[in-house]
């Protein structure tokens, strides 16, 4: 089984739910706050592979739901300019094995790449409430060994 580094912001209940189905699959998940992450373009840059500029974006983020954010009037630079500035705008999660990285959960990508198994519905990248109110601020957490 795989060893899944999977960037989240921590309280969202879509992301969590993400890091149980890899678990229940038999994967070593190390969770990290996407917030709190060193970003630079290049290795945000990485996750995105061929996908338009416009599928890098959380549509869930409210910048884009306003509008004040249109992401597909943005190039690469612009996108990841706005990205780095404020990492909410990231499709989540961002996942790593090996030197491969991926933006959002594809079920499908995902479960060809390192396998889904168990009896629940695979789940997308897409918010479970974009009605409702926002997923409540995360309590820090302190690592182990910390």
């Amino acid at each position: 089984m795989a060893v899944v580094t999977f960037w989240e912001k921590p309280g969202c209940a879509g992301n969590a739910r993400q890091k149980a189905l890899l678990e229940a699959s038999g994967h070593t998940v190390q969770a990290r706050d996407l917030r709190a992450e060193h970003w630079t373009a290049a290795t945000l840059r990485r996750f995105f592979g061929a996908r338009p500029v416009a599928a890098w974006f959380n549509r869930s983020s409210p910048r884009v739901k306003s509008g004040e954010v249109q992401p597909e009037q943005l190039d690469e630079a612009a996108a990841l300019a706005l990205m780095l500035a404020d990492p909410l705008l990231i499709r989540r999660p961002l996942l790593q094995v090996g030197e491969r990285c991926e933006a959002g959960f594809d079920p499908i990508l995902v479960a060809g790449w390192i396998g889904l198994t168990g009896e629940r519905p695979w789940l997308g990248d897409a918010c479970q409430h974009p009605q409702g109110p926002p997923c409540a601020e995360p309590v820090a957490i302190t690592p182990a060994g910390e």
